[in-house]
């Protein structure tokens, strides 16, 4: 049995939201990634507080982009990358 590996091509190249530093107004941003990854109120300050975070993957580059301007307006800091392409192995 062979194993195949397709990779899809798409026009929108997905982006990784991390959180950098919750800042000093730590409930706020937990507040903002609850409501952007639809976690409990627990695990939501446990991401929040354990920095560099990956709070959402996947997304596209302006969902990235809302997301990182609304942990930014509650005093964090995050950046959005590009996410890295898979790597497949070769024979």
């Amino acid at each position: 049995m062979t194993d195949e590996y397709f990779l899809l091509v798409c026009d929108d190249v997905p982006h990784v939201v991390v959180l950098t530093d919750p800042g000093i107004r730590v409930m706020d941003v937990v507040q903002v990634v609850r409501r952007l990854t639809g976690l409990s109120l627990w695990r939501s300050k446990a991401l929040a507080t354990q920095v560099p975070a990956v709070v959402l993957t996947c997304v596209p580059e302006k969902d990235a982009a809302a997301a990182v301007s609304a942990l930014r307006d509650a005093g964090a800091r995050a950046e959005t990358r590009e996410q890295p392409e898979p790597y497949f192995p070769r024979r």
